[in-house]
């Protein structure tokens, strides 16, 4: 998979935000076709003893069926500052993208994406160097308020930060904790959450998420 360069990743704390302020004016919402889907993409990375290892799992879509796993691993040198996780594993995850031979349709990450103070959690940060529809979905609340919504798979309410809605709230299971949905780049709110929901089966976390997390935990040695 190639990928054309945006911008250097070994950068100050301030010229990081100037970045993400950029970068998040060329977000687009659009409709997620998830009947033109033919594969859809886990990603996440793992960190041990200062080594970051980026994980992507390709799995066929609607069968979600593993198909491609890619790995890399680099030294992890940026220092973890709340809201710039994505110059931490940017560099990582670009390296595992560029040895995809499967294009896929759209990723799910674990992360945020549009929920994030500058609109530019992983999802859309890595979103903006794919060029493709990418999805975040984090386990934990990070920020903005909501109400709760019911316990009852597919039920959600939308996520607010400075009354704008920014993602969503969505129980994948019934009687179990929600999961934080937000679009990242070419993607709308609804299309996120018919994703996430499409490839979620017998656990709380969608397939490709999960598969992914396995793999970036796998350190070889």
């Amino acid at each position: 998979m190639e990928i054309a360069p945006l911008h250097a990743w070994d950068v100050s704390p301030q010229v990081a935000i100037a970045t993400q302020i950029d970068l998040a004016a060329r977000l687009q919402d659009r409709p997620l076709d998830l009947a033109g889907v033919r594969h859809v993409a886990g990603v996440d990375v793992s960190v041990k003893e200062g080594l970051s290892q980026a994980a992507v799992v390709v799995l066929t879509y609607p069968e979600l069926q593993p198909v491609e796993t890619v790995r890399a691993q680099q030294p992890t040198t940026y220092p973890y500052i709340p809201g710039l996780l994505s110059f931490r594993e940017g560099p990582v995850l670009l390296d595992a993208f560029a040895r995809l031979t499967i294009l896929p349709d759209v990723f799910l990450f674990d992360g945020m994406g549009r929920i994030h103070p500058r609109r530019m959690g992983i999802a859309a940060h890595m979103g903006v160097w794919l060029d493709r529809p990418t999805v975040g979905c984090g386990k934990t609340h990070f920020m903005g308020h909501y109400v709760p919504p019911a316990s009852r798979r597919g039920e959600y309410s939308p996520l607010y930060i400075d009354h704008e809605v920014c993602g969503a709230v969505l129980c994948t299971r019934n009687g179990v904790k929600p999961v934080y949905i937000s679009p990242g780049q070419h993607c709308d709110l609804a299309g996120a959450l018919a994703l996430t929901l499409a490839c979620t089966t017998r656990y709380r976390l969608p397939q490709p998420i999960r598969l992914a997390h396995q793999a970036a935990g796998e350190f070889a040695g």
